[in-house]
């Protein structure tokens, strides 16, 4: 049997979660599947796979092994664009990753639009609210929303997001005003994990190097963005989150964004490629069409943003601007 072959075959089994899955993904029958693993578990001499009648879990060796076979399967593409040159065309599946809401609402619509184009490509999109190792799961592109340590990844600025603080603007007109941090444990909030469930922290006021914490009992705890936003939109209380989540919900005025003065930097987005994908027509094709695009969301968010930025509960109790 093809090692090659038999690597592609693992990895898909990998991927699909299943023998099945594997099979129908390559037009091969799950017994086909399963001789081919059989094949590299007897090459490498360990076992790759927990095999149970519900399931398939990757062993210790298998991890390792399916990290090495995702290198080997990339560079041996890269060396057939190489080969082809400028004749070759976008095909094949890409990979892409971005975190949950980002992709679903953001890069998903640029993948739909851009296999639209070409329809040799095939996508396969993991939307994971954790970093993920672009090389070991064999990813051509990712959308990271972080300031990025050094690497010899390519990265492509698209923007930037803040962390904000949002209610609604009726939720606001029947509450004490929110003009500074401190002023928040006074209200109902809505936690989740990734912005600190009993406080939140906040940049040192000025003239002092101290970073101010805000120390509250939750109204309201939550594991999804879409809960905590629809919770706040609903006038339930306020709640942190990234301001490409609540896009929608400025842009209808269901939200207004409090203490602007008062927030962290913001965060830059980029799209990460791994050094040499670049080559692969897929993956260049989907950069300059996803590009501009990706930018223009960023900048339309950023515009909106600020032009909806500050309100508080004026004493009359409307919603106005600071």
């Amino acid at each position: 049997m093809d090692r090659i072959d038999a690597m592609k075959v693992f990895v898909a089994t990998v991927d699909e979660g299943s023998l099945a899955g594997a099979g129908r993904l390559l037009r091969r029958s799950p017994a086909a599947v399963s001789r081919a693993i059989a094949f590299l578990e007897h090459h490498v001499g360990a076992e790759l796979l927990h095999r149970t009648t519900r399931s398939l879990k990757l062993s210790e060796a298998g991890q390792r092994y399916a990290a090495a076979c995702r290198r080997v399967l990339s560079e041996l593409e890269e060396a057939d664009v190489l080969a082809g040159g400028e004749r070759a065309a976008p095909r094949g599946s890409l990979t892409l990753t971005a975190p949950v809401i980002t992709g679903e609402d953001v890069l998903r619509p640029v993948l739909d639009a851009f296999m639209n184009e070409y329809p040799a490509v095939t996508g396969r999109l993991f939307l994971l609210d954790r970093t993920v190792n672009l090389i070991d799961e064999g990813i051509d592109v990712a959308l990271r929303i972080a300031h990025l340590a050094d690497s010899n990844f390519v990265a492509i600025r698209l923007g930037e997001v803040r962390r904000v603080v949002a209610a609604s603007p009726g939720y606001l007109a029947q509450h004490p005003d929110i003009r500074e941090p401190a002023d928040l444990v006074k209200h109902r909030i809505i936690a989740m994990t990734h912005f600190g469930l009993d406080s939140w922290s906040f940049p040192p006021a000025r003239k002092s190097k101290v970073a101010r914490a805000v120390q509250f009992t939750p109204r309201l705890v939550v594991n999804t963005v879409r809960a905590a936003v629809a919770s706040a939109a609903e006038g339930h209380g306020v709640t942190r989150v990234f301001s490409y989540h609540i896009g929608d919900e400025i842009r209808d005025g269901r939200l207004q964004i409090l203490l602007a003065k008062d927030e962290h930097p913001p965060l830059p987005a980029h799209l990460l490629v791994p050094q040499g994908r670049l080559a692969v027509p897929k993956v260049r094709a989907f950069v300059d069409f996803a590009v501009p695009r990706l930018k223009r969301y960023f900048d339309r968010l950023t515009r909106e943003a600020s032009r909806n930025t500050g309100a508080i509960r004026s004493p009359r109790g409307r919603v106005s601007a600071e």
